[in-house]
């Protein structure tokens, strides 16, 4: 066949480039975009015989042009995100930052966005300006993470795996508040894959740099964020080496002290004192008991003073050393005060440690009904280990006299079953004095 007798073929339309997934991406919006167009004119199409046709012009005018803003709306951002990944990628510092600020916004704007920025590769280029030592340029990225990772595991996992956590900042001294609570706040969304693999925390700097922020005199939102990842990270028990091996322990017990922040603290230690390792650091501490016991007096913090008694309970059983410990402190008054007007949790750990208490001293007492003494003549001297016995005599005996008001308080409080207004009549006629001593 001649090249005159050919039909005349359409030319087939050129494809985009294959190398391009800028143009990919582009191409598809653009497509939607059209698509949508498309529907909506047709649905505008289908009233014209139930309108005038003013009316049908005029909406018709107002269809398309709201149409073509957001088809404008759409080809701005594509071509914004065509503009901010290239700089990204391969332009300088400055076009860096530039890049990042712009992938802020939008992420910020639009989930789907999110998704298609991680899959353009923004994430490890971000992490890379993460590790710079040019303070404006760590904020910039971590903020572009921070809207990144909002709401998207995916995003979280490949912050991670591009070794975010590796490259935070190993001294305080060279942060700034802003930039501190800016960290703070990505730790803290990324730690929501504490419950999975992806989340290699004996490798990374994130424990020594969290550590650091909570002993250092940072803002409130920031300890707060990081007392928020540490709770996070102690709900595995895997994670209860790192943590203790790195002091969290010791600093939040001093932690526990500040009244806004006692409740977390004192949740992320009641994740660790269940392990045997975290057990016995807080066994080590010469901040425990007292700060414990200090903690229970909180009339104004109910659910600081459950959570105090729950650690109390987890270390005095089966440790007759810590118990000790504890009576030498005061812990008894304590006690009985919550077992009386604490909430109904704090009663009822109070009562449990109180029986306890009672459980110990009687067997030390032995099965006798009170002091049994040798009569002493009448008319004999009484030497000084005589008056050494007759002191202890009379120590014993007030022991007993506490022990046996301990177990009437005791066994009136649970019959009571949480009733303020017996325990009000139970506290006037218990006897006081006794309980002083």
């Amino acid at each position: 066949m001649s090249p005159a007798q050919r039909p005349n073929m359409p030319e087939p339309s050129p494809s985009p480039p294959s190398s391009s997934i800028f143009a990919l991406s582009y191409l598809k919006l653009q497509f939607f975009a059209r698509v949508r167009r498309f529907l909506q004119t047709k649905r505008a199409q289908k009233s014209l015989k139930t309108r005038t046709k003013p009316m049908v012009i005029k909406e018709e005018q107002a269809t398309i042009t709201t149409v073509d803003r957001q088809s404008s709306d759409i080809d701005d951002d594509s071509v914004v995100l065509q503009r901010s990944v290239k700089r990204l990628h391969f332009g300088s510092w400055e076009e860096k930052e530039m890049a990042a600020l712009e992938i802020e916004k939008l992420a910020r704007e639009d989930a789907k966005m999110r998704n298609l920025m991680a899959e353009l590769g923004v994430i490890p280029a971000l992490v890379g300006m993460v590790a710079s030592e040019v303070a404006g340029r760590q904020r910039v990225a971590v903020n572009a993470l921070i809207e990144l990772a909002n709401g998207s595991y995916k995003n979280k996992a490949l912050m991670v795996e591009a070794g975010i956590l590796s490259k935070l900042p190993k001294s305080m001294d060279v942060l700034e508040e802003p930039t501190r609570q800016e960290f703070a706040e990505l730790i803290l969304s990324l730690s929501s894959l504490a419950n999975h693999t992806q989340f290699p925390l004996a490798s990374s700097e994130v424990l020594p740099f969290l550590i650091g922020i909570l002993e250092s005199c940072s803002s409130y939102e920031t300890k707060e964020s990081c007392l928020g990842t540490l709770y996070n990270l102690s709900a595995v028990l895997d994670n209860a080496g790192p943590l203790l091996s790195n002091g969290a322990v010791q600093t939040l017990l001093r932690v526990i002290s500040e009244k806004e922040f006692s409740e977390k603290a004192l949740a992320t230690l009641g994740h660790l004192v269940v392990t045997l390792m975290g057990k016995k650091a807080m066994e080590n501490s010469s901040l425990v008991p007292e700060s414990l016991i200090e903690i229970m007096t909180w009339e104004d913090k109910p659910k600081c003073q459950e959570l105090s008694a729950y650690i109390l309970m987890i270390l005095a059983h089966q440790s007759s050393a810590l118990r000790d410990k504890m009576l030498k402190s005061g812990i008894v008054p304590v006690l009985l005060e919550v077992a009386l007007l604490g909430s109904p949790l704090a009663q009822k750990r109070a009562l449990k440690l109180l029986q306890w208490f009672k459980d110990e001293r009687q067997a030390r007492m032995g099965p006798h009904s009170g002091p049994q003494t040798a009569r002493i003549a009448t008319g004999s001297p009484v030497n000084n280990r005589e008056a050494q016995e007759g002191k202890k005599l009379m120590k014993d005996l007030v022991k007993q006299s506490l022990h046996k008001n301990m177990e009437l308080i005791t066994r009136r409080a649970n019959a009571t079953s949480g009733d303020s207004s017996k325990f009000k009549s139970l506290v006037i006629s218990t006897s006081s004095k006794s309980l002083t001593c």
